[in-house]
């Protein structure tokens, strides 16, 4: 086996297969399947949409973003599915 630099995490991880902490999947295919079907649906599209804000709301939500480190439209976002 080639000598490759692991981080702390992956050395955590290489530990517990060896110690036996992880279990093969009995049915794996129907698990893949579950995981595709669960990723297709959070990862859906998004549409586009317009509103109509006074420039104020505007400037606050770029502001409140920038704080964030986020683009202002994904802190829209963010609050809208709250």
């Amino acid at each position: 086996m080639k000598n490759y630099k692991l981080d702390k995490e992956e050395l955590q991880i290489l530990k517990d297969v060896e110690a036996g902490k992880y279990k093969s999947v009995a049915n794996l295919k129907e698990e893949i399947k579950r995981a595709r079907e669960a990723a297709k649906n959070t990862l859906q599209k998004t549409r586009n949409i317009n509103i109509r804000l006074p420039e104020r709301d505007i400037q606050k939500l770029k502001v409140k973003a920038a704080e964030n480190n986020l683009p202002y439209q994904t802190l829209i976002s963010m609050l809208l599915r709250q």
